[in-house]
C-alpha cells in the first residue's frame, strides 16, 4: 500500500491520522487466515483464534529475526520505528511475505514521558490511537485477574485469622438443602497437595479438615502486590487493611505497574490455553508461616483468572502504514519484566509468512536485557531457534556513551548531539561493540540498523558502519525509514534477508542446572561486563529458599536499569570492574522464571513534572489530538 511522503515529515499522529487503512480482514486474507479464524474489534483490529496452529500445523516455518539495540537514551532510539520500517520494506518493498510482531505498549509511559509507542514518522502501526490505548483491553484483563488474586490473597489471611477449622470448612464446603457437600474441582487439586486421596468433604477427619483449610499465610512473605496500569508513584508503598471491618488487619504492600504483572509474563510465555491455566495455577504469592510455598491453586482461584484472560491470549491483529501485517500482543518494560511478544503471536506468525517468508519480533530496551532474556527465557519456552539480530544503533545514543552531555526527556538536546563530533561518536561505538559481541555470543549474524536522525552527518554514519563492520556485525546499513517508510529501509531489509541464510550455532548463556547465584553471576559478568555480584542478606535468603521449593532450575529476569550495560543508569559506554549488587530477589513460578532486582530498580515508574498528558486532548470533532 503507497503511502504519501511529506518533507518536513508530519507529527506522528498527524501522518497516522491521514493513513488510508485497509480493512483487517482484507490484511487476514491476504495472511492466508479463515474469517472464521478472526474475532473483529471494528474495522481495522481483530483478534485471531489459536485454531490456526493446528491447521498450519505442518507448514515449514519462516525465518525469525530479533529486533533489539544498544543501551538507549531516556528518548529510546526508534527499535520499534526500526521494526516497523524493516516490515514494511521487506513486505510492500522486497515483495515477500513477513510479520512484524511487537508489544502492546503500556499507559503510564503514553501519558507520561515517552509518549506514543506505535512506530514513528512514515514507520507506524496503524490505527495509532488504538494502539496506544485500550487496543481489545488485554492489559485490563491482566489488570482485573491480578486484582483479584490480591483480594483473594487478603480475604483469606482476614478470615482464616478470625474462624475456627469447623467454621472454615462450612464456608468453603456448605451443605446444601438436603446436607450434602461437594468439594469445587480447584479444591480436588489442593487435597491431592496435600497427599489427601478422597473426594467427599465428609470422609475428611479433623486432622485433614486442619490442613485443607489452614493456608496459615505469613503476612511478611506475601509477593503479590496490586497493578494499575499509570505511572502513580504514591502507591509504591502502602497500606492495606485501614477500613473499620478489617477489625486492625493492615499489612504494608504496594503497587506495580500493570505490564510488569507475573500474569503479563505468563501471557507473554505461554503456548496454549491450557498451559496458561497451568502457569496460573503455580504463581507462587508467599508462604505459610511454616515456610511451605502458597499458590493461586491454594487459594482456589486460578481458574477464575484463566477465565478472565481466555481473550487476551489471542494476538491482536494490526497493519503498518503500508499495509504489512503486525501481531500486537504481550506487554513492554525489559527492565522490570521480561518485555517481549509473545511466543503465541510468534508461532502464528511463522506459520502464516511460511518457509519464504520472514518474522521480526520485538525485544525491550537495550540487547543485554531485552534480548538476553529473548534468548534464555523465550526461547527455551518457544523452542524457536532465530536465524538473525538486528542490533538498532543512533549517533545520538552512542554520543552519550562518548561522555557527551546528559540526555533528559523533555529537555532541548546539547550541541554535543546536532552537530558533528567524530570524537564523542568514536568513544561511544564501545557501547555498540559491547552489544554486538553479546548477540554472537548465542551464536546469532548480527545486522546493525543505524537509524538516521536528520542532523546526523554522512562523516558520522559512515564511522558508526566501519566500527559495527569491525566488532563482527554481517553488516551495518543506514536507515532512514523514519522520513522514508519502507523505502528508506529497503538495503537494511537486503542485509537482514541475506544475514538470515548464513551459518548459525545458536547456544544458550548458561544451562539450567546452573545454581541460581550462578545464573545471577554469569549473566552479570558475561552480558553487563561487571566483575562479580553482591547479594544482600535479604537476596541470600530468597535464593537458599527458592532452591529448597524447588526453582532452582528456573531461567533469570534480572530487573535493572535500561539505560547502562551496569546497574548504574549513570556509567555510560562499556563500563568494567563493577560490582552488580542485588537487592532483592523474587519468583515468578507461574511464568517460569526468577527475577533478581539490580540496585535501585523500582516496578512502579513515576510521572515527570510535565507528563505527556497535558498534550493530549480531543478536538471538536472528537479526533484525539497531542498523542505523539
Amino acid at each position: 500500500m503507497a503511502i504519501e511522503i511529506k518533507h518536513p515529515v508530519p507529527s506522528d499522529i498527524e501522518i497516522a491520522q491521514a493513513a488510508k487503512m485497509e480493512p483487517i480482514t482484507e490484511i487476514a486474507e491476504k495472511l492466508g487466515l479463515l474469517p472464521e479464524e478472526l474475532e473483529l474489534y471494528g474495522n481495522y483490529k481483530a483478534k485471531v483464534q489459536l485454531s490456526v496452529l493446528e491447521r498450519l500445523a505442518d507448514r515449514p516455518n519462516g525465518k525469525y529475526i530479533d529486533v533489539t539495540a544498544i543501551t538507549p537514551t531516556p528518548l529510546g532510539e526508534g527499535k520499534t520505528t526500526t521494526t516497523v520500517g524493516l516490515s514494511q520494506a521487506i513486505g510492500a518493498h522486497l515483495n515477500k511475505k513477513v510479520m512484524t510482531c511487537i508489544r502492546q505498549p503500556s499507559q503510564g509511559p503514553t501519558f507520561g514521558i515517552k509518549g506514543g509507542a506505535a512506530g514513528g514518522g512514515y514507520s507506524q502501526i496503524v490505527p495509532m490511537e488504538d494502539f496506544n490505548l485500550h487496543l481489545t483491553g488485554d492489559i485490563h484483563a491482566i489488570t482485573a485477574a491480578n486484582n483479584l488474586l490480591a483480594a483473594a490473597i487478603d480475604t483469606r489471611w482476614f478470615h482464616e485469622q478470625g474462624q475456627t477449622d469447623e467454621q472454615l470448612f462450612n464456608r468453603l464446603c456448605p451443605p446444601d438443602k438436603h446436607g450434602n457437600r461437594k468439594f469445587a474441582k480447584i479444591m480436588l487439586k489442593r487435597l491431592k497437595k496435600l497427599g489427601i486421596d478422597k473426594t467427599d468433604p465428609n470422609d475428611l477427619t479433623p486432622e485433614e479438615i486442619h490442613k485443607f483449610v489452614r493456608l496459615d499465610i505469613d503476612p511478611d512473605s506475601i509477593t503479590w502486590r496490586r497493578v494499575v496500569d499509570t505511572n502513580d508513584r504514591y502507591l509504591r508503598g502502602i497500606t492495606v487493611g485501614q477500613g473499620p471491618k478489617e477489625k486492625g488487619r493492615t499489612r504494608q504492600t504496594g503497587f506495580d505497574i500493570t505490564v510488569a504483572s507475573e500474569i503479563m509474563a505468563i501471557l507473554a510465555l505461554t503456548t496454549d490455553l491450557q498451559d496458561m491455566r497451568e502457569r496460573l495455577g503455580k504463581m507462587v504469592v508467599g508462604t505459610s508461616k511454616s515456610g511451605d510455598p502458597i499458590t493461586a491453586d491454594d487459594l482456589g482461584v486460578s481458574g477464575a483468572l484463566a477465565v478472565l484472560m481466555r481473550d487476551a491470549i489471542k494476538p491482536n491483529l494490526m497493519q503498518t502504514l503500508e499495509g504489512t501485517p503486525a501481531f500486537v500482543h504481550a506487554g513492554p518494560f525489559a527492565n522490570i519484566a521480561h518485555g517481549n511478544s509473545s511466543i503465541i503471536a510468534d508461532q502464528i506468525a511463522l506459520k502464516l509468512v511460511g518457509p519464504d517468508g520472514y518474522v521480526l519480533t520485538e525485544s525491550g530496551f537495550g540487547a543485554d536485557i531485552g534480548m538476553e532474556k529473548f534468548f534464555n527465557i523465550k526461547c527455551r519456552y518457544s523452542g524457536l531457534v532465530p536465524n538473525a539480530v538486528v542490533l538498532v544503533a543512533t549517533i545520538r545514543a552512542l554520543k552519550m556513551h562518548g561522555g557527551g552531555p546528559t540526555v533528559k526527556a523533555g529537555q532541548p538536546l546539547a550541541p554535543e548531539y546536532t552537530e558533528e563530533n567524530l570524537e564523542l561518536l568514536e568513544k561511544g561505538c564501545v557501547n555498540m561493540t559491547a552489544h554486538i559481541a553479546n548477540a554472537k555470543r548465542y551464536g546469532i549474524p548480527v545486522v546493525v540498523a543505524v537509524n538516521q536522525f536528520p542532523t546526523d552527518t554522512p562523516a558520522e554514519l559512515e564511522l558508526v558502519r566501519q566500527k559495527a563492520i569491525e566488532a563482527g556485525a554481517e553488516d551495518a546499513v543506514v536507515s532512514n525509514h523514519w522520513a522514508e517508510g519502507g523505502a528508506g529501509a529497503v538495503k537494511l531489509a537486503e542485509a537482514v534477508v541475506a544475514a538470515c541464510e548464513k551459518p548459525s550455532d545458536f547456544k544458550f548463556l548458561y544451562p539450567l542446572e546452573m545454581s541460581l547465584k550462578e545464573k545471577i553471576e554469569t549473566i552479570a559478568k558475561e552480558m553487563y561486563g561487571a566483575a562479580g555480584v553482591e547479594f544482600s542478606p535479604e537476596a541470600e535468603k530468597k535464593l537458599a529458599q527458592y532452591t529448597e521449593f524447588g526453582f532452582g532450575n528456573l531461567p533469570i529476569c534480572m530487573a535493572k536499569t535500561h539505560l547502562s550495560l551496569s546497574h548504574d543508569p549513570t556509567l555510560k559506554g562499556a563500563p568494567k570492574g563493577f560490582t552488580v549488587p542485588i537487592r532483592d530477589v523474587r519468583a515468578s513460578v507461574g511464568a517460569g522464571f526468577v527475577y533478581p532486582l539490580l540496585g535501585e530498580m523500582s516496578t512502579m515508574p513515576g510521572l515527570p513534572t510535565r507528563p505527556a498528558f497535558y498534550d493530549i486532548d480531543i478536538d471538536e470533532n472528537g479526533k484525539v489530538v497531542g498523542l505523539f
